[in-house]
């Protein structure tokens, strides 16, 4: 979760937060995690060929090949962003997904509610911003313990808007 501030409704907004998925294996750890892959499967490669067990060598690549495709999808997903903007005037919820489509709801930040699910032992598991029946879930992909900060924080500013004559 990071600030980031920008100009919604003419003033600017008293809560901004930009949510995004952790990823604990940056580009260079995943160079490295296939790099090391690719050598001990070229390994395993080398002694069956050399055994004669050439479709075993063959298999003996597939987990790399697995793995490759799995950061890759992981990092794709790991693109996502949320962006939550609270004005007097607006709530404005930002969503840019991996394939470039943005989606933008806005609420009223005097009939909107943020509304949790919690579970014993994880803590909060879902959070949704609700208004006059229309809503939209946040964060999803953050950890319990950023959803509880996210959770205080965008409490605090929205009760703070709505004090405010």
């Amino acid at each position: 979760m990071s600030e980031h501030v920008i100009d919604i409704s003419g003033e600017p907004p008293v809560f901004s937060a930009e949510l995004f998925p952790h990823r604990s294996l940056g580009r260079k750890g995943f160079r490295a995690l296939i790099g090391v892959s690719g050598l001990v499967a070229l390994a395993e490669l080398g002694t069956f060929l050399h055994q004669g067990a050439w479709p075993i060598a063959l298999f003996s690549m597939l987990p790399v090949a697995a793995i490759i495709i799995a950061f890759a999808v992981s990092n794709r997903a790991a693109r996502m962003r949320e962006a939550v903007f609270v004005s007097r005037e607006t709530i404005l919820v930002r969503r840019h997904f991996p394939s470039g489509r943005l989606e933008e709801m806005r609420f009223n930040p005097f009939g909107a509610r943020l509304d949790i699910d919690r579970s014993a032992g994880i803590g909060i598991v879902a959070m949704r911003i609700t208004a006059r029946g229309e809503g939209t879930e946040i964060g999803a992909f953050l950890n319990p313990a950023d959803r509880e900060s996210f959770a205080r924080a965008f409490r605090t500013a929205l009760a703070s808007v709505t004090r405010r004559i």
